[in-house]
């Protein structure tokens, strides 16, 4: 849309004055008068009474003075307003983590997120932790939330929320094993306790790695997916388990456990934030990935 011509009308209705008005617009005198004119006659009617000694509005030019500013007004602000729906981003973002992560981190990272990028959807999907690298890897997720392992893969990005201790916990009621268990490790003292272990991930692989220092080869009762279900069966009696804390902490049958102060202690698990690094810099993955902050 060419709004030059109106704009031009309006410096000249409020200056009245040919010469000023051509240098204040930058347009030669002679552009300026053959515009003017353009306008008379696309209308059928003068808007400026001009002699050697002065220029006025005519009635005609009175009217469409108004109309010429609300007609700019009207398209600044619908230019402005589109410049700004342009700038707000929107698409779609899918984000995987367990359910207790939904539980611990979710909150806090989406409360601010949908304010600031109320049209980005959001698709999440909860499951295993120990397939959150891999679900990003593939490029079944966008961003995932999982503890970091002791390897990062090549290419994928991260960037950490929390560190949680992995614990070893039992039954509340079974205070003997509990006793039996606590302190450094003995030999003996595991060789027959039955094990709720994750079937795969970094718990089972510190788990393991822990069990062949001490030289002994675990009796896995169940191998399971999901930290939720290993405190379930332990909770019943089933056997011992290894969870992480934030798991026990947002667990509702945390208080039918307890907590083994097992010697060595497990190293604490970091739990972050993993995307493709490559996708780092797309902009619905940046927004989300910057509400943590720089690290």
């Amino acid at each position: 849309m060419d709004t030059k011509p109106l704009r031009l009308f309006l410096t000249l209705a409020d200056t009245l004055h040919f010469g000023r008005t051509s240098s204040m617009c930058h347009v030669s005198p002679s552009t300026l008068s053959r515009t003017i004119q353009q306008l008379e006659d696309e209308l059928g009617v003068p808007l400026f009474y001009r002699d050697n000694r002065s220029v006025t509005l005519t009635r005609e030019g009175q009217r469409f003075q108004e109309y010429a500013r609300d007609t700019l007004m009207r398209w600044d602000g619908l230019r402005h307003a589109l410049q700004e729906d342009r700038r707000i981003l929107q698409g779609e973002l899918s984000l995987y983590c367990s359910v207790t992560a939904s539980y611990s981190f979710l909150y806090d990272l989406l409360s601010s997120f949908r304010h600031q990028y109320p049209r980005i959807e959001l698709k999440l999907h909860t499951g295993d932790p120990a397939q959150a690298v891999q679900r990003v890897q593939q490029g079944e997720e966008d961003i995932a939330i999982g503890a970091r392992p002791d390897h990062l893969p090549a290419g994928i990005a991260f960037r950490p929320i929390a560190r949680s201790p992995l614990l070893f916990i039992a039954q509340a009621g079974q205070t003997q094993q509990a006793e039996r268990l606590n302190g450094p490790a003995n030999k003996s003292a595991w060789e027959d306790i039955p094990m709720i272990l994750s079937e795969e991930g970094l718990a089972r692989d510190r788990v393991d790695r822990w069990f062949r220092q001490l030289g002994v080869k675990p009796h896995i009762y169940a191998q399971v997916g999901g930290n939720e279900a290993i405190v379930s069966m332990v909770s019943l009696g089933f056997g011992v388990g290894v969870v992480p804390k934030i798991v026990l902490d947002n667990s509702p049958l945390a208080g039918r456990t307890r907590q083994l102060d097992v010697q060595p202690a497990l190293a604490p698990y970091e739990v972050g934030l993993f995307t493709q690094e490559r996708r780092q810099e797309e902009p619905l993955i940046n927004a989300f990935w910057s509400q943590l902050g720089d690290t």
